[in-house]
């Protein structure tokens, strides 16, 4: 023994002696290993020995102090005892999950898990899996069947439609062709909304040349640029589509000329617009529509011996993989 622990034993046989806080804080950290299931071999064995001497009589091992127990002995000392042991908490969980399992059977529900803490069972899961799909499948049905409903609402209900900006431009361009070319020029004439409300007309094929040059030398049109031409397929119908341009006036026409399947012909108005002409050469070659007056109209793109009109809905090629 040292000097100073003989001038001091008191302070000695302190230091020796395990506190109650070193107990709590050893039992604390084991109640959390074994939440998480990292104990070590030694502290399972030391913890399973404890829980299963615990209460039990004649060796001598006094049972762990209660929660009001130990609570009198931290006042005591002045320090902060543990809610509960290890062992003690791990017999609490299984008779709070039975409490929460019989307060929800008298109120008429289901329990949300057995007494042992197990999980639901899978028909309790495939039943909750079915009702969220019945449920989804009426909401789907009940939107199908607005939507069915706002589109068989009746037309009357709706606003009228206000008129195209270029409906007045529209107007005079059926009154110049059909005072300057003829009173039946014109099948059809329409704004189409989507291509900037751009003036539509339908013209007849005998009446399209004389049209094409009313188009180039009016002056109120003088639609000197010839954009695009192309053709369609309709099915029962092939179709021309010109799209001119008057860069003077900055004016804007559409014009559809459409002729029969089995003997399609669009009068040439390359004598009108010459950069129709090897517009006019691929709608013959792959659609097979004639323009009486080119002066070449010979395939652009398919070789001279090709059977058929690749563009034509009703085509079958000789060699499919071509």
């Amino acid at each position: 023994m040292t000097d100073k622990e003989k001038e001091n034993p008191q302070e000695t046989d302190i230091r020796s002696k395990p506190t109650k806080s070193d107990d709590a804080l050893e039992a604390n950290t084991i109640e959390y290993k074994e939440k998480q299931g990292i104990l070590s071999k030694e502290e399972n064995n030391e913890l399973h020995t404890d829980s299963g001497s615990t209460g039990s009589a004649g060796d001598g091992v006094a049972p762990p102090a209660g929660p009001s127990e130990q609570s009198a002995s931290a006042a005591g000392t002045g320090e902060s005892a543990p809610e509960t042991t290890p062992a003690s908490g791990a017999a609490q969980r299984p008779e709070r999950a039975a409490a929460r399992s019989a307060a929800a059977a008298e109120a008429g529900g289901t329990a949300p898990a057995a007494a042992n803490g197990a999980a639901p069972t899978e028909g309790a899961a495939a039943e909750d899996g079915g009702d969220k799909a019945k449920a989804a499948a009426e909401a789907r049905a009940a939107r199908a069947a607005a939507r069915a409903a706002k589109t068989a609402a009746p037309a009357e209900d709706a606003p009228p439609k206000p008129p195209s900006p270029n409906q007045p431009l529209l107007d005079r361009l059926v009154e110049i062709l059909k005072g300057e070319v003829a009173e039946d020029a014109v099948d059809e004439a329409f704004i189409n909304e989507i291509d900037g409300h751009r003036p539509f007309v339908v013209i007849r094929g005998e009446h399209w040349v004389r049209a094409a040059e009313v188009f180039l030398q009016h002056e109120e049109l003088q639609c000197g640029y010839l954009r695009s031409v192309s053709g369609v397929d309709l099915g029962n119908q092939l179709e021309v589509v010109y799209h001119l341009l008057s860069i003077p006036l900055r004016k804007e026409y559409g014009v559809r000329v459409r002729t029969e399947r089995e003997a399609p012909s669009v009068p040439s108005v390359v004598s009108v617009w010459p950069t129709a002409d090897w517009n006019e050469r691929e709608i013959y070659d792959l659609l097979g529509i004639d323009f009486p007056g080119h002066p070449n109209l010979t395939r652009i793109m398919m070789p001279d011996e090709w059977v058929g009109h690749p563009l034509r809905k009703d085509y079958e090629a000789y060699d499919p993989e071509v």
